[in-house]
């Protein structure tokens, strides 16, 4: 079995996941996917025999819509809380890729160039693990984007973005949240193992 066909495996052990696909798929947004937590913490929680929701926060879902106006993103935040029922509709948090430039230096302090389409934004992620992403098509099949591939993800390692400046503000914030959760991660702050 692949690591994609294991990731895939984990989504679809998680009724509340599946549940935010199946709602985001009814929406229709553009080039859409769930990608951060939601995704990598199913699997850590799947490879540490935890409860499928175990420690996720929210559920991240991107697209992009060449439309960077606030008044844009709002309507598809709104139709997404519309779309759910609680406690879901409080915990699907939908922003549109396109407009990420305009706001990520002033919160992070790092520039961020403009993307060309939704995938783009996981070659960015703070660590390779936590940049999958995933959509349930029209199919019924469930489609991966790892711009980084998988291995780190089920090694469950934590390692600097190679794509990012080595001093990635917030990235000992991130560990240390994480490591809370999930004390087997292990982190690698030097080249790719």
């Amino acid at each position: 079995m692949t690591l994609e066909e294991r990731l895939v495996g984990f989504v679809r052990a998680s009724p509340s996941l599946m549940a935010v696909l199946q709602g985001m798929r009814g929406l229709a947004l553009p080039d859409w996917r769930l990608v951060s937590g939601c995704v990598y913490q199913t699997v850590w929680n799947g490879l540490t025999g935890r409860d499928p929701d175990y420690g996720l926060k929210d559920y991240d879902a991107i697209y992009f819509d060449p439309d960077t106006s606030y008044e844009a993103e709002d309507i598809h935040v709104r139709r997404a809380a519309a779309a759910f029922a609680p406690p879901l509709d409080a915990l699907v948090e939908v922003r549109n890729q396109a407009r990420v430039h305009l706001w990520f230096e002033g919160k992070f302090g790092e520039p961020y160039a403009p993307l060309l389409r939704t995938d783009q934004a996981l070659e960015r992620f703070v660590c390779p693990a936590f940049a999958a992403g995933i959509r349930l098509e029209a199919d019924g099949g469930i489609s991966v984007a790892a711009p980084f591939g998988l291995d780190d993800l089920f090694a469950m390692r934590l390692r600097p973005n190679p794509n990012r400046p080595s001093n990635v503000p917030g990235f000992q914030r991130v560990v240390a949240s994480v490591r809370a959760r999930w004390p087997e991660i292990d982190v690698v702050l030097g080249e790719t193992p």
